[in-house]
Parts: C-alpha cells; sequence; structure tokens
C-alpha cells in the first residue's frame, strides 16, 4: 500500500533496484522476524542487507469532542522509560488498519470510535525494517472499559492540541507517531 504513494525508485531517476540473489532468517519472534538479504546492483556490486519484517502498526488519533487528543501513558521497556503516545499496536493478520485502530482504541482506553479514518501511512524506519503505520483518526467516542493485556499498565489523559504541542516542547513527549499525529491533527 505505501509503495503505491511513494512510486517506484526506477521511474524517478534512483537507478534500478538492486536484485535479491538469497535471502536467510536470522529470528522469529512473536512480533516481528529478521533475515539478511544478500542483494546485487546491476553494475555486479553485492552488499548484505538486514531486513526487520514487521506486520505494520496502527496508531490513533482519537478525538474527544473538537478539541482534545487522547494519549496514553506507559512503560517502553527498549528506551526504559515510561512515554505519553497516541494509542497504537501491531496489525494483526487478516485486519485492515481501521479495524485494527478500532480495536486497539477500546483495548488501550476503553474508548469506541463511531467514525474512524485512514489519515496517511508512513513507513517509520525504511533503512532496516518494512513496518508502515497507519495513522487512523477516530471521532464520535463513547467511553468504555480497556480491555489490557496481562503486560500493559496504561493511564489515559485527553490534552487539547494546545497542551499537546506544550508536551512536545518540555520534552514530555518524545514520541514519532504522536508527533505526526499533533501535527497532522493541528493541520486540519
Amino acid at each position: 500500500m505505501l509503495a503505491d504513494t511513494m512510486g517506484n525508485a526506477a521511474e524517478e531517476g534512483a537507478g534500478s533496484a538492486p536484485v535479491v540473489e538469497s535471502s536467510m532468517e536470522r529470528y522469529r519472534g512473536p512480533v516481528f522476524r529478521v533475515r539478511t538479504d544478500l542483494l546485487r546492483y546491476a553494475d555486479g556490486h553485492r552488499f548484505a542487507c538486514d531486513v526487520v519484517e514487521h506486520p505494520g502498526s496502527v496508531a490513533i488519533a482519537a478525538m474527544r469532542g473538537e478539541g482534545e487528543l487522547l494519549l496514553v501513558r506507559q512503560y517502553r521497556h527498549p528506551l526504559r522509560a515510561t512515554m505519553w503516545e497516541i494509542p497504537a499496536g501491531k496489525c494483526e493478520p487478516g485486519e485492515t488498519p481501521l479495524e485494527g485502530a478500532a480495536r486497539e482504541l477500546a483495548e488501550e482506553t476503553g474508548y469506541r470510535a463511531a467514525r474512524v479514518e485512514l489519515l496517511t501511512s508512513v513507513a517509520m524506519t525504511p533503512g532496516f525494517c518494512d513496518e508502515v503505520l497507519h495513522l487512523v483518526r477516530a471521532r464520535d467516542l463513547t467511553p468504555g472499559a480497556q480491555a489490557l493485556d496481562d503486560d500493559e499498565r496504561i493511564e489515559v489523559r485527553a490534552v487539547t492540541l494546545e497542551e499537546g504541542m506544550a508536551m512536545v516542547a518540555r520534552g514530555e513527549i518524545a514520541d514519532a507517531k504522536t508527533l505526526l499525529a499533533l501535527l497532522w491533527v493541528g493541520m486540519r
């Protein structure tokens, strides 16, 4: 889906894509896989490229009323930090980004959305990972109970766009998907 919007590198003068000569799986876990591809350009140059295969993710700009965005605060072990972010999660097999966004919003915040719409899809770290994040706006929210996983401890807070941007300026929000959501929603 993202490739359709980004264009073909060869068409845009960046040269032809290299040929994949071989691929070897290095790791398979519950969330992602890692492989090493051996690539060859048309001029014969070969190189190895490590790739993290990710099923994709959804992030939800959930609007409570006209001007409040829902944030969640949770511990992120790779950074050893508790962070404010918009609700998000990985895509499940067979689920559309809109279905995944509605599910993740309900699980993490308890809110159900009457309306969800895809805002954009972005490559998060295209230098080594194929993850595409789908940013979805959710509106007409109805509160309910969270359905957290055993390892989740999530606090929910609604902020105005101005409060969210002030949190960014103070260093309280440092998450890329949340920054993108604040900018995207703020422009509309």
